[in-house]
């Protein structure tokens, strides 16, 4: 089975994918997927969604995994977050591709053991679990956690 895992961004979306086979995983490519800050708002989205088109039909992915939305201190950044997550749901799921959402804390607890984990405690467990990989920056590695989440819980 080949997952994407995605998290999304306005100005970065990660992404991830990984192939499992039965408890056995393999890193197959990663990569960050960034938008324009100083476009509007609706070509922005337009970006985001042909870029994940894009991967979606090079590599076909069995099941995509997302993580949930989190709030944050400002409601402005919340609000697009929210907009970028839609836009990754809906290409998603137009694709026809099965879509899973697990929240921040338990795809940290899935790959570190804890869901009070931080970035480079993920980063560090993703070189144990997907030897090799080199990722592509923090989203990037974020995405492959929330694949490898989707691997352990599907």
């Amino acid at each position: 089975m080949i997952i994407l895992g995605l998290d999304p961004g306005l100005g970065t979306t990660g992404w991830g994918l990984i192939q499992a086979d039965g408890n056995r995983l393999a890193h197959i490519a990663n990569g960050q997927i960034k938008t324009n800050a100083k476009a509007p708002l609706a070509s922005r989205l337009l970006d985001l969604d042909s870029a994940l088109q894009d991967l979606i039909l090079e590599h076909r992915p069995d099941a995509a995994a997302v993580e949930e939305v989190f709030v944050n201190k400002n409601p402005q950044s919340t609000l697009k977050l929210g907009q970028a997550r839609g836009v990754v749901l809906l290409g998603a799921a137009r694709a026809g591709v099965p879509v899973a959402e697990y929240a921040a804390r338990l795809v940290k607890k899935s790959v570190v053991g804890t869901g009070g984990a931080d970035k480079a405690q993920i980063q560090a467990m993703l070189k144990v679990l997907l030897p090799g990989a080199t990722l592509s920056g923090p989203d990037a590695a974020d995405a492959l956690a929330v694949a490898i989440t989707h691997a352990h819980h599907r």
